[in-house]
C-alpha cells in the first residue's frame, strides 16, 4: 500500500506546511489527507497517477486533492516546491479562500472536474515558477502568527493564480476560433465563476463535507437553507461548476480513494464506508469520476508503491530550517515503506 501522509503528522499544529527539495532519487507512491500543491523548477523527472505517467516541465503547477496519489520517477536534479494546506484549515479560518474565483479555481474546481481524478496540473511558466517557489521557501520561514502565515499563503496563491490565468490569455490568443471569455481550462472559465458565493452554497458545501456518508438529496439539501431546489442547484454550478449531488460523488470518490489506498478494507466495505452502499453501483460510479474502477485504482497505487527503487536521503537544497523527515511530502522511497 502506498504510504498516507497525514496532517496531524506533517504540519505539527500549523495550518499550512512548505518544503524545497532537489530530487536525485525516486519518490515512492503515496496519498495525502490534506490539499498538496507543488511547484515545478529545473530538472528533469517524470510524475505517476492513477491518469498514468508524464514528463514534467519547469514551470508546472501540480494540486492533488485528497486521496489523490502520486509518485516521482527518473528525477535528476529536479527541484519541486510543496505547498501543503490543512483541509481542516481550508474548512475553517482558510474557508474565505473560496469566495475568491480564481483560489476557488485553483483548489477546488479544478482538480475536482470531470476527468481531473482530482489532480490537475497547470502551466504558469518558469519566472512565475520561480516566484512562487521563493515564496515558498518564506511562508515555511515564517512564524506561527496567524496573520502572516495567511499573507504569505494568499501570495503564493496569488502567484500561481495570476501566472495561470496569464498563460492561458496567451494561448487562447494564439488559437484560431476561439471564443472570447472562454478558457483554454474548460468551461470554467478563467475567473471561475462569480466573486460572490452564495451563503447557502457555503453552508451545502459544509454539510456534505462533513457527512458524505449521508445520503443527501437535493430537496433535503434545499430545505436546510431555505431555498427551492432548482435555484439551490443553479447557485451551486454558478459557484463550483458542479450540480450538489455531483458534489457530493467527488467528495465521496475522495474519501474511497484515501480509503483504497491507505487501507485493505474490502472494496464494497469501502463504498460502503463513504455511502454508496451497493458494489456495482459504487463501482460505476468511482470509475466515472476516478477513471478506474475502485479494484484497478488500489491495483495500480500499490504496484506504483512496490516499484519504486528505493534511493539515499536527498538534500533540502533551499531550505535548511525544514530538513526531510520520515513524513515529508517528497522523502525518497525507502525499503521499509514497501513492506506493507
Amino acid at each position: 500500500m502506498p504510504e498516507t501522509l497525514h496532517e496531524h503528522a506533517l504540519f505539527d499544529g500549523r495550518p499550512v506546511f512548505g518544503g524545497i527539495h532537489e530530487l536525485s532519487a525516486d519518490v515512492a507512491a503515496h496519498t495525502h489527507d490534506f490539499v498538496e500543491i507543488a511547484v515545478v523548477g529545473p530538472g528533469r523527472g517524470r510524475h505517476l497517477t492513477s491518469r498514468g505517467e508524464r514528463r514534467l516541465r519547469h514551470g508546472e503547477v501540480i494540486v492533488l486533492r485528497p486521496g489523490a496519489w502520486h509518485s516521482f520517477t527518473g528525477c535528476v536534479e529536479l527541484t519541486v516546491a510543496n505547498c501543503c494546506i490543512s483541509t481542516q484549515a481550508l474548512r475553517a479560518e482558510f474557508a474565505a479562500l473560496r469566495d475568491i474565483p480564481m483560489f476557488r479555481r485553483l483548489l477546488w474546481t479544478d482538480p475536482v472536474a470531470a476527468g481531473a481524478h482530482g489532480v490537475h496540473v497547470a502551466s504558469v511558466g518558469a519566472a512565475a515558477a520561480t516566484e512562487a517557489i521563493a515564496a515558498i521557501t518564506d511562508l515555511n520561514l515564517t512564524g506561527r502568527t496567524p496573520g502572516r502565515v495567511l499573507g504569505r499563503l494568499v501570495t503564493v496563491l496569488g502567484v500561481l493564480a495570476d501566472a495561470r490565468d496569464a498563460h492561458e490569455r496567451r494561448s487562447r490568443s494564439g488559437e484560431r476560433g476561439s471564443g472570447p471569455g472562454r478558457s483554454a481550462g474548460g468551461a470554467h472559465g478563467s475567473a471561475g465563476g462569480e466573486a460572490f458565493v452564495h451563503p447557502a452554497v457555503t453552508d451545502c458545501i459544509a454539510r456534505i463535507e462533513a457527512e458524505p456518508a449521508q445520503p443527501w438529496r437535493l430537496d433535503e439539501l434545499a430545505k436546510a437553507v431555505s431555498l427551492d431546489p432548482a435555484y439551490l442547484g443553479r447557485l451551486f454550478r454558478r459557484s463550483v461548476g458542479l450540480s450538489p449531488l455531483d458534489f457530493l460523488a467527488r467528495v465521496r470518490s475522495e474519501h474511497a480513494a484515501a480509503l483504497l489506498t491507505r487501507t485493505q478494507l474490502p472494496v464494497a466495505r469501502v463504498g460502503a464506508t463513504v455511502g454508496w452502499p451497493d458494489p456495482t453501483y459504487f463501482a460505476r460510479r468511482f470509475r466515472t469520476l476516478s477513471g478506474l474502477t475502485p479494484s484497478e485504482y488500489r491495483r495500480r497505487s500499490v504496484e506504483s508503491s512496490v516499484g519504486s527503487p528505493a534511493h539515499g536521503p536527498h538534500r533540502n537544497t533551499r531550505d535548511d530550517r525544514h530538513p526531510v523527515g520520515p513524513g515529508d511530502p517528497l522523502r525518497p522511497a525507502d525499503p521499509a515503506d514497501l513492506g506493507g
